[in-house]
């Protein structure tokens, strides 16, 4: 039996199909799920998300964000995510720059908290996929 698996970020469904297994990256650490696995809510914390499918192995970088296992439906709901293949480390590597720039400038004149935790997430996710790419290098 296969599994649904839903990747949505707040801009799209990502991936959206069947899978064999997949291992969400928790705050508890990894957890696989199987077809039949329990019902299960957890948040998801930035890392390598695993898609097995037919033998085939998929790997994603997700930020935080949520998963909830029902039946054999898995729904992830995360802040971004993408292909490790795809991913563009001197493109990353910009964003990072930029995010940790801005960052020091909103410290310095005091920008909403909003703002913040949002370049935050921008160095963050940046660094995961950085970690991710050069871990499948």
């Amino acid at each position: 039996m296969s599994l649904l698996l839903e990747i949505i970020t707040p801009e799209k469904v990502v991936f959206s199909n069947k899978a064999d297994s997949v291992v969400l990256p928790t705050n508890e650490g990894d957890v696989g799920i199987l077809s039949g696995h329990i019902p299960l809510l957890t948040t998801l914390a930035p890392g390598e998300l695993e898609i097995i499918t037919m033998g085939r192995t998929e790997h994603l970088t997700v930020d935080k964000g949520f998963a909830q296992v029902l039946g054999d439906k898995v729904s992830v709901l995360t802040e971004g995510a993408i292909d490790v293949e795809e991913i563009d480390l001197s493109a990353v590597e910009d964003a990072q720059l930029r995010a940790e720039k801005a960052l020091e400038v909103a410290a310095e004149q005091k920008m909403d908290p909003a703002e913040i935790e949002q370049l935050e997430t921008v160095v963050r996710f940046s660094l995961v996929q950085k970690m991710a790419k050069e871990k499948r290098r």
